[in-house]
């Protein structure tokens, strides 16, 4: 990375005529150094990790006491939806724990 020798900012490439060269965007000065610039970016140690899936099933809803209609389980998970009006009271959606059934409740 190059900086302006008069003010101190970052010098970018900037295209003229044929040529590359390097220009302070805060005064304009352009720097008449020739350098040959090596762009390279190194992520981590180069070896590769591996993740353990240790369970593909992740519970993020919350459970609650609700009895499932189609095996009377009495656990379920909920979320809320806005599915009508910002007027009207959101839909309730449950899913059994046990049986994965969907229901909901207006």
């Amino acid at each position: 990375m190059k900086f302006c020798e008069k003010c101190g900012a970052m010098l970018v490439p900037k295209k003229e005529d044929r040529r590359t060269v390097f220009m302070c965007n805060s005064c304009g000065k352009v720097s008449t150094q020739r350098e040959k610039i090596i762009i390279t970016e190194k992520t981590g140690d180069g070896k590769k990790s591996l993740v353990d899936v240790v369970d593909k099933k992740i519970d993020v809803l919350p459970k609650i006491d609700q009895d499932c209609s189609k095996c009377d389980h009495g656990k379920a998970y909920f979320w809320l939806v806005q599915t009508r009006a910002g007027d009207e009271a959101e839909t309730r959606f449950f899913k059994c724990v046990k049986c994965n059934h969907t229901w909901r409740e207006y």
